[in-house]
């Protein structure tokens, strides 16, 4: 094909398919790749110097020709009647977390702040930091991370007992924010969850509530109640905590 004469004459015997017709003229352009090109059988004796047919100015001619066609009947009187029907906003995307239980509190993170559920495996304290939010190091694929205790922070798992949670668990859930990267156990995990901010209600801000200072909403799932943390207060919490 390294001329579109030669390339227009070899494929002068192809059937075309009306989709390929000019209207206006009722001329046929050469649609020689659905039958002899990488679409068709290959025969086309030009593949072997242009290798795909979209390097063909046969092509290329093709396209120009569907493109500077003129427009069909009714096509402009089409378009501005379906530009002029009101409709109403798309509502905002939805939100993705990922929906963990820590005690009995049901409590979901932003997606993109979990790497992996890490397989079970004992958590070894670090001397003389055994109490507080770090619970010690736990191996994740050969890296020493340092594992915490979301449940201490939040107040929410402060009748287990701390040699329970140094001990295997049987999900341990890998995140990183900021370039940080922790792992902390959690009692059960749901999975990825979609919804609208809107959705949300505000927490419930009590004296006692811990929680409510890292969360920036609660929503209904399941009949049950998740608190929809805030990362950026959370993680900065939690990195403070381990130094």
């Amino acid at each position: 094909m390294s001329n579109s004469e030669t390339n227009a004459g070899d494929a002068s015997a192809v059937t075309v398919s009306d989709p390929f017709s000019t209207p206006e003229t009722g001329a046929r352009i050469i649609d020689c790749w659905n039958s002899i090109g990488v679409e068709g059988d290959g025969s086309c004796p030009q593949l072997r110097e242009v290798i795909h047919c979209r390097n063909c100015p046969v092509y290329s001619n093709a396209g120009l020709q569907l493109l500077e066609r003129a427009l069909p009947p009714g096509y402009r009187r089409e378009r501005t009647e379906y530009f002029s029907i009101q409709r109403k906003p798309a509502t905002g995307s939805k939100i993705s977390v990922v929906i963990f239980r820590v005690g009995p509190e049901w409590l979901a993170l932003p997606t993109q702040a979990f790497q992996e559920v890490a397989e079970p495996r004992p958590v070894h304290s670090i001397p003389h930091r055994r109490h507080g939010v770090l619970l010690g190091l736990v191996n994740i694929r050969g890296e020493l991370l340092l594992c915490v205790s979301m449940g201490r922070l939040l107040g929410v798992d402060h009748n287990a007992a701390l040699e329970k949670l140094r001990t295997y668990h049987d999900r341990l859930l890998v995140v990183a924010w900021d370039g940080n990267r922790l792992v902390f156990p959690a009692d059960e995990v749901h999975g990825i969850h979609r919804f609208h901010a809107e959705e949300a209600a505000p927490p419930a801000m009590t004296p006692r509530n811990r929680r409510a200072g890292f969360t920036q909403g609660v929503f209904s799932w399941q009949d049950k109640l998740v608190g929809w943390l805030e990362p950026e207060s959370l993680f900065s919490t939690l990195n403070r905590s381990v130094m």
